[in-house]
């Protein structure tokens, strides 16, 4: 029985500030399931000097942080509740300030990790657009940038062009990449500039125990009245003017002041509703900030998590959203902990990566287990086929909106190519046929040096030469793609050091002698280190006596 789908509903609210008042239960959006009576006073930020009093203190500190300084300030904007709330608080207080006064740019940053939940990501380029074009109207110097990861740090090219496994707790390769080194690259580049930087940042205490205390811990190194250090980046200060208050004060405060440049904080409600659990995905600039994978709406890919809770929502929730299945069937797929029978097994891709670690060496753990490397070339290959049959699905069959949805750029699936080709010494240049096979069109690319590549059905002569020998095969591709690379330089540095790795990845007869191999020489290296302490403790004892006896 299929059951009926429904948009999920918005309660009604005002877009004008309202009297000051008394936060119970009855005044703010019913988000969470408490069973406490409706009249029952909750804690809130709003207790003490009522709503409207509270918010006109909070906009005054705001304006005399502001004007006593040239230090620029960054806001740190993801389109969720908290930064939408900070960021409105800052472009009202700072809309208030004589013309004259306006001077110091104020600039809401939002890293977009290229794999973004759609419907979010969409959300946020809208809102930029029209707080770009509200800014410049309304004379307010608020400069919104949208911030992306480098080519060579973008998910896509790690996983399928690398070869890096989906991302896991002992393996977070994601957040530095992705997150925390174009936001921290920004903040720098204005430091440089300006010496100093304040970030603006919506940050709460109440979001758990260890914000709690992380914030506290920097509260005593205020050198400012507000304003905390950053231990992750010198020259840069930290303003969080929401921290006292909770996740009710912040949709109280989104729905009862209207949104200054633009966009219906009603909307933005309805988002959330739409999914499920609480939180966001905040700026994150150092490893004790919670990354996506602990947030309310994170990377549509993100293996952090058991389950994809927000988009499996949004897709049962809105039957307008089912056009995001296959990116949940893709995020399923990349889970290591499923096997492909879809049950729960550990590391259940031990099978499609490589026996040898990224640098080639096949190493062990103690209890005799293989430590797997990167994916191996048919999984990658798989990878970028289903994701490019995804994207083809979805702008076929999705929404106009998304019709356009660029799940991996051009710029992605060339450097793709060229780590395949180059890199890794994948002579047969298998994307643009895979690009073909899944999209129905020819791969747009530029071509690549036809001196790196000899093509798929020389390869496949050579695969049949060497039959079921695959480690023979690759050993082969890779000295004939060192040769024809060697063909474009004048100068041969390096040379006999490229050959002796690939001799020492390829020379195993098979996985087993490989991991025989290791096993052997972990084990020697332990008998070594067993003898050296022994040597150690007989070469103590004499002296140890001899001390006594001078004692």
């Amino acid at each position: 029985m299929k059951t009926a789908k429904k948009k999920a509903g918005v309660p009604a609210t005002n877009d004008s500030v309202q009297p000051e008042c008394t936060v119970t239960e009855t005044s703010l959006p019913n988000t969470d399931n408490s069973n406490s009576p409706a009249a029952k006073v909750r804690k809130s930020a709003f207790n003490e000097l009522g709503f409207q009093a509270t918010i006109e203190l909070l906009q005054e500190e705001i304006r005399s942080l502001y004007i006593a300084d040239e230090i620029p300030w960054i806001i740190g904007y993801s389109g969720g509740k908290d930064s939408t709330a900070t960021l409105q608080l800052v472009w009202t207080a700072i809309a208030e300030l004589p013309a004259e006064q306006r001077r110091k740019t104020v600039y809401a940053i939002s890293t977009d990790t290229m794999v973004e939940n759609p419907v979010v990501a969409a959300w946020v380029a809208n809102s930029l657009a029209v707080m770009k074009r509200a800014s410049a109207e309304q004379l307010v110097p608020i400069q919104p940038r949208r911030l992306t990861p480098a080519l060579v740090d973008s998910f896509w090219v790690n996983l399928i062009g690398k070869g890096y496994p989906a991302p896991r707790h002992k393996f977070r390769w994601c957040t530095a990449r992705l997150k925390i080194s174009p936001s921290n690259s920004f903040i720098n580049s204005i430091v440089s500039s300006s010496v100093e930087a304040i970030l603006v940042l919506g940050t709460r205490k109440a979001e758990s125990s260890a914000r709690a205390a992380n914030m506290a811990r920097h509260e005593k190194g205020r050198v400012r009245d507000r304003l905390s250090p950053n231990s992750s980046l010198p020259g840069s200060l930290v303003y969080s003017p929401i921290e006292a208050w909770t996740n009710d004060d912040v949709w109280f405060y989104l729905m009862q002041v209207k949104n200054p440049w633009g966009y219906n904080n009603r909307d933005l409600l309805g988002m959330y509703a739409g999914a499920s659990a609480d939180g966001e995905c905040p700026l994150v600039v150092d490893d004790s900030t919670p990354s996506c994978g602990d947030s309310r709406f994170g990377c549509w890919v993100c293996t952090l998590v058991d389950k994809d809770k927000s988009m499996t929502a949004m897709i049962q929730n809105d039957e307008e959203k089912e056009w995001m299945m296959p990116l949940l069937d893709i995020r399923d797929a990349l889970d290591f902990r499923r096997d492909h029978k879809g049950e729960y097994a550990e590391n259940a891709d031990y099978d499609i990566r490589d026996f040898r670690r990224m640098s080639g060496a096949v190493q062990v753990m103690s209890g005799g287990r293989p430590i797997p490397g990167p994916y191996i070339q048919s999984a990658r290959e798989e990878w970028l086929r289903k994701l490019l049959i995804a994207q083809t699905y979805i702008r076929k069959n999705g929404p106009p909106e998304v019709q356009g949805i660029e799940l991996i750029t051009l710029e992605e699936l060339q450097e793709i190519r060229r780590i395949w080709v180059v890199d890794k010494h994948e002579l047969e240049d298998s994307l643009p046929r895979i690009y073909r096979e899944a999209t129905g069109n020819d791969y747009p690319g530029r071509p690549l040096d036809d001196n790196l590549v000899i093509g798929e059905e020389e390869m496949h002569v050579l695969a049949e030469l060497c039959g079921e020998d695959r480690l023979h095969y690759e050993l082969t591709r890779e000295l004939l793609s060192i040769t024809r690379q060697q063909r474009t330089t004048s100068r041969r540095a390096g040379l006999h050091e490229q050959l002796e790795k690939t001799f020492s990845r390829h020379f195993y007869d098979d996985k087993q002698d490989a991991l025989t191999r290791a096993q052997q020489m972990a084990d020697q290296k332990q008998r070594l280190s067993n003898n050296r302490q022994q040597f150690v403790s007989v070469v103590m004892e004499p002296l140890a006596c001899d001390q006594e006896g001078e004692a």
